[in-house]
């Protein structure tokens, strides 16, 4: 048994908590808030969970919400090269179902648990010289938390890390009010919606702490933009009454939709920014002792690709194996480098890569793809050659290493293009663009455009 501390009660240090526990270890976690503050605070985010990581929540007998929560099925995307134009769309279906729960109330619930199961909570803010005392009394300790004071004795990774600054405004809304679901559409997905020289805004199904069955909305405004209109917002209500006029702006198919919005609770807001970023797993404190990074501490990313908790999660899983491998030996800046570097290898690297590419103009690669799919309408029963390539799109949400490398390439993606058609990656191509080239012609003279599935 060795003891470990775990500084952060958001999902991800919860989840490591409750695995470290399970396999056997004294753990102690420290949180700035009890369960119950946790209830009634500002959301730290809407956590997207995909398949691999309901995996380990099932695992460890945390899955409290499934018979109550509204499942996603899949993604609709529709890409807009000016407002109210829509070029294409895609409709995917993943593997199997996403979730988004509110984190206060999965943090509450979690907590409670883990006392109950045996673990220690603390309830303090640490700082740097608290955190000197908890690594001293423990083997090994655990940074997921995600203040600026903590996150500065991790060193910034500037060869892996892309930018330096925000590349998004974002503000964000939990609301109830709208139906859910939307016609037309055989899935119940998560809506996202691309203007390259705006920015995207995407809505998925959400279970509430107060309302259960919901949505969420994140606007993700490039600065200066015409979706740049949330900074100064200083309420929930009035971040949705701008929203409410991007729809009706942008976004006239699904403005009657979001028309009936309401904030779910006066706190279940937020507006800002986040700089991507990897930094060094070792934290050395001013005694020498070291420290490690575990979720948004090991690495920031911004929500567009709804990676954050996901990948939290993934290195939750490597943690666990590289704790029960390494036996009794002392947890060292050599193993903390070691087990991030397995985890970067598997997940880190190809979910890093994946999110920015959201935030980069769409490559060549990615464009073929996108038409060579087009006619995907997310049934459960079209067996379809272009349906294929847009589930194959949306599972790249699950585990963004399986097609992340392809789109970065257009060889691989024309290779990947005509092995799942079984004919020749340019007639696909060409095939999209007719389809594609009709729907423009359409709104050109006022109609509407019959994107599937509509009309497949």
């Amino acid at each position: 048994m060795r003891k470990i501390a775990i500084i952060g009660s958001g999902v991800v240090g919860l989840v490591a908590a409750h695995g470290l526990l399970k396999a056997g270890h004294q753990v102690t976690l420290y949180s700035d808030r009890t369960p119950e503050q946790w209830l009634q605070s500002k959301p730290t985010g809407s956590a997207a969970r995909f398949e691999l990581s309901l995996q380990l929540e099932r695992e460890l007998g945390l899955n409290h919400w499934d018979e109550q929560l509204p499942w996603g099925e899949g993604a609709h995307l529709t890409v807009c090269p000016t407002p109210r134009n829509r070029l294409l769309t895609l409709t995917g279906r993943t593997s199997r179902p996403f979730q988004g729960v509110d984190v206060r109330l999965q943090s509450h619930r979690w907590m409670n648990d883990l006392v109950a199961r045996g673990g220690r909570i603390e309830i303090e803010s640490v700082t740097v010289q608290r955190l000197e005392e908890i690594s001293a009394a423990h083997d090994l300790t655990l940074v997921a938390a995600g203040r600026a004071e903590l996150c500065r004795l991790f060193e910034r990774d500037a060869a892996r890390s892309v930018y330096d600054a925000p590349q998004r405004q974002l503000a964000m809304v939990f609301m109830r009010g709208v139906k859910m679901r939307f016609d037309g559409l055989p899935i119940v997905p998560v809506k996202f919606n691309v203007f390259p020289e705006a920015g995207e805004i995407f809505y998925m199904p959400y279970f509430h702490k107060d309302v259960g069955p919901s949505w969420s909305a994140l606007v993700e405004a490039r600065p200066g933009g015409p979706f740049d209109r949330f900074r100064d917002a200083k309420s929930g209500e009035e971040v949705v009454e701008r929203m409410k006029g991007v729809f009706r702006e942008f976004l006239p198919w699904d403005a009657d939709w979001f028309q009936s919005a309401e904030l779910s609770d006066p706190q279940g807001w937020l507006v800002g920014a986040v700089t991507p970023t990897v930094r060094r797993p070792v934290g050395r404190l001013p005694s020498g002792r070291e420290v490690m990074a575990l979720g948004d501490t090991a690495m920031s990313l911004d929500p567009i690709g709804g990676q954050g908790a996901n990948n939290g999660y993934k290195q939750v899983r490597t943690l666990l194996e590289a704790v029960a491998e390494h036996g009794d030996r002392p947890f060292d800046a050599a193993w903390m480098t070691a087990t991030f570097e397995r985890f970067y290898a598997r997940h880190g690297l190809a979910t890093y890569t994946f999110n920015n590419l959201l935030l980069e103009p769409i490559t060549a690669a990615a464009r073929e793809l996108l038409m060579a799919q087009y006619g995907s309408d997310g049934r459960a029963d079209n067996r379809s050659a272009i349906q294929r390539l847009a589930d194959a799109f949306t599972e790249n949400f699950n585990d963004p290493a399986t097609l992340t490398p392809v789109v970065q390439d257009s060889r691989r993606t024309r290779d990947f293009i005509a092995k799942t058609t079984g004919g020749a990656w340019l007639k696909a191509v060409a095939r999209g663009g007719l389809h594609v080239a009709r729907g423009q012609f359409l709104q050109k003279f006022g109609r509407d455009p019959r994107h599937p599935p509509q009309a497949v």
